[in-house]
């Protein structure tokens, strides 16, 4: 299960990522907020402290962007 969540995440932010850059507010950052939790589930299914970290922040980074938008 991991292992198909993790490309389906990296997937996502990379389509994201394309759609942040084109400038499609706020689809891009819908985007990438959902492949950060996508990652941020595997991180915390593999115990991994250091992606955890980085995920939710990521992810929070993120959701605060678009609330003040």
């Amino acid at each position: 299960m991991d292992k198909t969540l993790k490309w389906l995440a990296t997937f996502t932010l990379i389509v994201g990522s394309f759609v942040n850059a084109l400038g499609v507010y706020p689809l891009g950052p819908i985007i990438l907020i959902l492949g950060g939790s996508l990652w941020l589930s595997v991180s915390i299914m593999w115990k991994e402290k250091s992606l955890i970290v980085t995920n939710a922040v990521m992810t929070l980074a993120g959701i605060i962007g678009l609330v003040l938008s």
